[in-house]
């Protein structure tokens, strides 16, 4: 099999950052400045999940839209780390869910390891978003703009699962596996990784983007001892729909982004 140049791997990532996660990085510093050069941070608002349109069933087609849109990066990830020719001859080895470990091979295993990071992450961060509320340096977020709909709940939901799907497939199982390549060492594939983690989220402020980096860490080491992403799609559902959800049914800021 023809083993594609590391030149061209790097054209391929900047390719699906370009469509994906770093676009949205991009996007975050750009947010962060502008809200820097307004006011201060500590009276700056961050809102995920925002109402697209004051008619219920266009805001209802337009937010399962970008959802459906958000998940074609994860679609052009699984293509390129797909083995082509294994594939073709029906070897399962050739799979990229099976070389993500994305896919419910064990699944048992796989939630309690998920319950365990979703605790082990998201109790500090409450409190690391409650410090950074205090020194002005994270903006409120309010996890959920959307108005009270029949469909709110489960739209929030998909919305938790594409954020937790993008993210780890694309910042931890894919860009590490094209680290890797590039011959990068595992300690500056993971910090790389953790700081981009991290930059997405800088339009919350820098408190959000500690957290999300140091979180980015342990996923990303946890993903090099284990070589399963599964979990670490778990984790970061059930955070985000805690967030989500939590918010929308009682109406108080306390979750991630």
């Amino acid at each position: 099999m023809l083993v594609p140049s590391r030149r061209r791997l790097r054209f391929e990532v900047w390719i699906v950052l370009g469509l994906s996660l770093g676009q949205s990085a991009v996007y975050s510093v750009v947010q962060l400045l502008d809200k820097m050069t307004r006011a201060p941070l500590a009276q700056g608002t961050s809102t995920l999940n925002r109402s697209q349109s004051t008619r219920e069933y266009f805001d209802l087609t337009y937010q399962l839209l970008d959802i459906i849109f958000a998940l074609v990066p994860v679609l052009l990830v699984i293509y390129f780390l797909t083995d082509q020719r294994q594939a073709k001859a029906g070897h399962d080895a050739g799979s990229a869910f099976r070389k993500l470990g994305f896919n419910f091979a064990r699944p048992g295993k796989d939630l309690l390891q998920g319950l365990g990071l979703a605790a082990l992450i998201g109790i500090p961060s409450l409190g690391l978003y409650a410090a950074g509320r205090a020194l002005g340096i994270t903006t409120a977020i309010i996890p959920s703009g959307l108005d009270a709909y029949w469909w709110t709940v489960p739209v929030l939901i998909l919305s938790a699962l594409r954020h937790a799907v993008v993210e780890e497939v694309i910042v931890v199982g894919y860009l590490l596996d094209r680290f890797g390549k590039f011959g990068w060492s595992v300690p500056l594939a993971i910090f790389v990784s953790a700081m981009l983690r991290g930059s997405y989220h800088l339009y919350q402020g820098f408190g959000p983007f500690i957290g999300n980096a140091i979180m980015g860490v342990v996923f990303a080491w946890i993903y090099t001892r284990t070589r399963r992403v599964m979990p670490l799609v778990i984790a970061h559902a059930l955070l985000d729909i805690v967030a989500f959800v939590g918010f929308s049914l009682f109406g108080k800021a306390v979750g991630l982004g």
